[in-house]
């Protein structure tokens, strides 16, 4: 069956390669996003920057879920320097693995062609576009995902496999699965460090097992695999929970929030049925299909980070990157099915239908990939406001920030807020150990702000400004109001800066 298809990809590592190398090249293209970066990506920069022990302080109050992912990237800042390019470039290598890993896949499940697809599709998907050039966990998350899953597989279809009667053992003649098993285990327990929420792989690892009719041979160290990734991770599941306040922003689950991931199971619906239309390929268990590993792959993690929102709201599409592998996948064994629908009445056009889509598809999404490359795709721009305070600032004058968590563009960036002071802090966030700082009370803001002859503000520019939460900002707002005059206001990218003077 698969044997005219082949003829199409003459160098088999080309399957692989052509996607990491497209992904690496779509990752380098505009990384710095005109060196701007959003408050999501200051707070692993100026965490990044502190001590291991500073560090390990702010886990003990907030952010634990995120421990790992900023332990490594402190050690890539101390030993690269803090850039952009250091803070986004582990997102850009980890979806190039991601990428080389589905295109492994659908290859051995699908045919080359597939493989090839579903490698080039994963890059192209809005979702991981986004999140390629983030300085944040999700995409490396997604990378281990991907060689998690390739391992699954290739201990699925092992030795002892062939006979097409339901997954083999995984086990043969001179060949060891132990190592497997522990590297499978070892990847999703990292994983699940970097953010516990990828454990939702595994039951869409075990809908596969079931789909496939795994023996126990498979089924057992699995289990056994699985159950000790999730033993590591529970003392991280359990303290995070007692930090949940960090996600009480996430709003309540509502239908209209599922039409996105209705549209994505309902493509990858399409891309099961052609891929089970195709029928099965020589040399595997009958059953284990592009479908049988990514449907599961796509739509359990979606549906059950859904269903744990009817709980407590915590649908975030980002927690779930890892199931746009299962997209791609399915996107990839749609492609090898019409190939070798075509191949037999129309061979040539059947070898250009991969590179043709492919390219239809860039170009479609092209104005996606420019609008993730602009400073606009983010909600605010930290690096942007820095340069405004350091365009306006006096010696001596005094700087606000409202609400607190504001101060991130002055950790990110100190050098432009040198010899302004921080009348409202009390405490340094790496000595409080949080992200923003601890700020004194209303009255002794109040008292320290009458004192003042120029203040600079820092807040939310636009639609995103709240009105003053805490008492603390009320007070700011209350005393500037009063007691100051407006001489300057600017907003760029989401930020403001407005500059007070005294009246009289």
């Amino acid at each position: 069956m698969s044997s005219h298809i082949s003829t199409g990809v003459r160098r088999p590592y080309l399957v692989w390669l052509v996607p990491v190398l497209w992904t690496l090249s779509l990752g380098m293209w505009g990384l710095s996003r005109q060196n701007s970066v959003w408050r999501d990506e200051a707070a692993t920069w100026q965490v990044a920057e502190r001590s291991p022990g500073e560090i390990w302080h702010l886990l003990g109050n907030v952010d634990a879920v995120h421990g790992l992912y900023y332990l490594l990237m402190h050690l890539l800042f101390e030993v690269f320097g803090a850039s952009t390019t250091t803070l986004r470039l582990p997102s850009v290598l980890a979806v190039a693995v991601a990428a080389g890993c589905v295109a492994l896949i659908g290859r051995r499940l699908a045919g080359p062609w597939a493989g090839l697809g579903g490698g080039l599709a994963l890059g192209l998907l809005p979702a991981v576009q986004f999140q390629l050039q983030e300085g944040r966990s999700y995409a490396l998350i997604a990378g281990g995902a991907g060689l998690s899953t390739l391992l699954l597989v290739s201990l699925i279809a092992g030795p002892g496999a062939e006979d097409g009667d339901g997954a083999g053992s995984g086990a043969g003649p001179g060949r060891r699965t132990g190592p497997r098993w522990t590297a499978y285990g070892a990847l999703v327990l990292v994983c699940a460090l970097l953010n516990w929420f990828s454990l939702l792989i595994l039951p869409a690892h075990a809908v596969t097992l079931w789909w496939v009719r795994a023996r126990r041979g498979v089924v057992a160290p699995w289990l056994l695999a699985s159950a000790a990734a999730v033993a590591g991770a529970l003392p991280l599941i359990l303290f995070s929970r007692t930090q949940s306040g960090q996600v009480s922003w996430i709003p309540p689950l509502t239908w209209h929030m599922m039409i996105g991931p209705g549209v994505l199971l309902a493509v990858g619906a399409l891309g099961a049925w052609a891929d089970l239309a195709g029928g099965p390929r020589t040399g595997l268990p009958a059953r284990l299909t592009a479908a049988s590993v990514g449907l599961p792959l796509l739509a359990v993690p979606l549906l059950g980070l859904a269903a744990v929102s009817l709980v407590q709201p915590l649908f975030l599409d980002r927690y779930v990157l890892f199931s746009m592998l299962g997209l791609a996948l399915l996107i990839g064994a749609a492609l090898g099915t019409a190939v070798r629908a075509l191949a037999p009445r129309y061979p040539r056009a059947s070898g250009a239908l991969v590179p043709v889509a492919f390219a239809v598809s860039a170009v479609a999404l092209l104005p996606v990939a420019l609008a993730d490359r602009s400073p606009a795709s983010r909600v605010d721009d930290v690096l942007a406001v820095a340069g405004e305070v350091s365009a306006l600032k006096r010696d001596g004058d005094a700087v606000l920030f409202a609400p607190a968590a504001r101060r991130d563009t002055a950790l990110v960036s100190p050098g432009a807020f040198a010899g302004l002071k921080d009348i409202a802090l009390s405490r340094g966030p790496a000595e409080s150990g949080t992200l923003k700082g601890e700020e004194a009370d209303p009255a002794r803001i109040s008292a320290a702000l009458r004192e003042q002859r120029r203040v600079l503000l820092v807040t939310d520019s636009g639609k995103a400004a709240k009105p003053p939460g805490s008492p603390a900002d009320r007070a700011k707002a209350g005393v500037l109001r009063a007691e100051f005059t407006v001489v300057e206001d600017r907003q760029v990218r989401g930020r403001r800066v407005t500059v007070y003077e005294r009246r009289g």
